[in-house]
């Protein structure tokens, strides 16, 4: 056994004890904007009835809403800081941060945006979308903190969380949409189809996270859906396709709409909260794990270089495993040939190096499946971006167009993305 070889696999072991050490703080920062982007959505919903009603709704629920926000804000950029700015390993991930910048950017103008709904100088539609633009901006930065794991189960848990939120989010935007509508009387066929086109952007979402759920996460779902709010939301949701086209304002409807819309997401932020409690606890298993068998190898090479050193042809190594790849097309040992004979120590050493690479190309192989739903969101949003910059379209427009598609076509809406890049190319702006 040589003492450098075997220092080389400690450094593989402590690298990765590293790597999870600053996924299990990324975790907590996931965390930490999951809730920010619950408050969000809280505030969003009740500044929407504030501005609709001419300030005459929700004026109190609205200013203790903005102090939760205000404390969930003050929490995350304080995590941030510590991460990011103060910590001692530095984040070499550029698209990661420029999306925290891009978002906190955002955060920095909500005084701004607040002010204004409280002297109603905005329309309820432009303060729902100046509160959606924010927390795309959010949840961005959770995708990428998912793309960025490098533990297979954690990834996975990154995946289901993102894709729960995804859903809640395009929940609050319909919740939006139809409060607006009901209380209005503005039933026209188009907000009658982007209610319908929410609706199925959640059953996308929600698709990936039942996919990528434990078994405990997918029951508490069904039993999410089966409650009575997501009862009765189904039925207000017939009712206004019923309705559409019509131009009379049921301000009794709409405030049951609002109601039962919010139990339901309010039963989502629980399953959510009860998720990411679950995913700092595999953080903190998997970190503890992985020193644990950092200890193990520590031990079996102290027992090791105890031992009289054997010959290096005396035991199994690199040079002779017909287990690796090597020369192309010499797959089998020549008939007659069997593996010489080894012993003990020296195959216990080699043991541990094929063990830690077999370990890594495990990872790579579940890491690859799990970031699957990552590359095929990351596709979506890519076909959006050039739909906006080909065809000069709104976000909104180029995933109805996306959307509309995938049914027109009875294909997923992945596979539609997958088309419009290969079609489209990027327009060049340069000079």
């Amino acid at each position: 056994m040589n003492h450098t070889t075997a220092l080389f696999l400690l450094a593989a072991k402590q690298a990765e004890i590293k790597a999870l050490q600053q996924l299990s703080t990324s975790c907590l920062l996931v965390t930490s904007i999951s809730e920010l982007v619950h408050q969000l959505q809280r505030e969003r919903g009740i500044s929407n009835i504030f501005l609709a009603s001419g300030c005459e709704l929700f004026a109190l629920q609205r200013q203790q809403q903005l102090l939760q926000s205000v404390q969930a804000e003050q929490q995350l950029r304080t995590a941030l800081n510590k991460q990011y700015l103060q910590g001692a390993e530095p984040c070499h991930s550029s698209r990661l941060l420029s999306g925290i910048s891009l978002a906190l950017q955002g955060v920095d103008h909500l005084a701004g945006l607040r002010e204004q709904i409280q002297l109603q100088k905005i329309t309820p539609l432009q303060a729902t979308e100046a509160y959606s633009r924010l927390i795309a901006a959010w949840l961005a930065v959770v995708l990428e903190s998912a793309d960025l794991a490098c533990d297979a189960g954690i990834t996975r848990f990154l995946v289901a969380l993102f894709n729960l939120l995804q859903t809640k989010e395009y929940a609050g935007q319909e919740r939006a949409w139809g409060a607006m509508g009901l209380a209005s009387g503005q039933l026209t066929t188009e907000l009658a189809e982007r209610l319908l086109l929410l609706q199925q952007a959640q059953q996308h979402s929600c698709a990936v996270f039942l996919e990528f759920a434990t078994t405990e996460q997918q029951q508490q779902w069904h039993q999410l859906e089966h409650a009575t709010a997501a009862k009765q939301l189904r039925q207000l949701r017939t009712m206004i396709q019923q309705l559409s086209g019509t131009a009379a304002p049921v301000p009794a409807v709409s405030d049951l709409w609002y109601q039962f819309a919010t139990e339901r997401m309010d039963e989502m932020h629980l399953l959510q909260a009860g998720l990411t409690a679950q995913l700092q606890q595999l953080t903190s298993a998997t970190v503890e794990a992985a020193q644990q068998k950092l200890k193990q190898h520590q031990h079996k090479l102290t027992e090791l270089s105890e031992l009289t050193e054997l010959p290096a042809s005396s035991g199994l190594t690199l040079l002779i495993d017909p287990s690796m790849p090597g020369l192309y097309g010499a797959s089998v040992a020549p008939a007659g040939q069997t593996e010489p004979t080894v012993q003990a120590p020296s195959r216990s050493f080699y043991q541990l190096l094929s063990e830690q690479a077999q370990h890594i190309r495990q990872m790579h192989t579940e890491l690859t499946d799990a970031r699957r739903a990552i590359d095929e969101q990351k596709l979506i949003d890519r076909a959006k971006l050039l739909l906006m910059q080909y065809k000069k379209l709104t976000e909104e427009q180029a995933y109805r167009q996306l959307q509309q598609s995938a049914m027109k076509q009875q294909c997923r809406i992945v596979d539609v993305a997958d088309a419009v890049v290969k079609a489209l190319k990027p327009v060049n702006t340069s000079p």
